[in-house]
């Protein structure tokens, strides 16, 4: 059974940090590239970041680009969003995304986690 848990959200003020992580089972972590999307209140989804399996190799949406940091142990099943000098247009509820390299219909969505960034 594939399980996607996010955890680490919370409510913080403009200016400080969380730190997310995505802990997953039930497939082969190491083999999926791993993402963050996002959801605001009347918008559409976002990718916000995502690591490949192999290399590692990352891209971030230009809103977050210096200011969150995503990462993942392939060893612990986790991947991580670390957030840095939030902001309020970050507000949203964070979900995590694993993608098989191959077979695309290999997909899987955590439940999210409410994020909120207080001005």
């Amino acid at each position: 059974q594939v399980r996607l848990v996010e955890s680490g959200g919370g409510l913080v003020q403009a200016g400080g940090s969380l730190r997310l992580s995505c802990a997953a089972s039930g497939f082969t972590f190491s083999t999926y590239t791993m993402s963050w999307y996002r959801q605001a209140p009347g918008k559409e989804r976002e990718l916000v970041a995502s690591i490949a399996s192999a290399v590692g190799s990352t891209n971030y949406v230009n809103s977050v680009k210096g200011r969150f940091t995503i990462s993942r142990d392939n060893a612990k099943n986790t991947m991580y969003l670390q957030m840095n000098s939030l902001k309020s247009e970050d507000t949203a509820i964070y979900y995590c995304n694993a993608q098989h390299g191959v077979f695309v219909g290999k997909n899987y969505w955590g439940q999210g986690t409410q994020v909120t960034v207080s001005s």
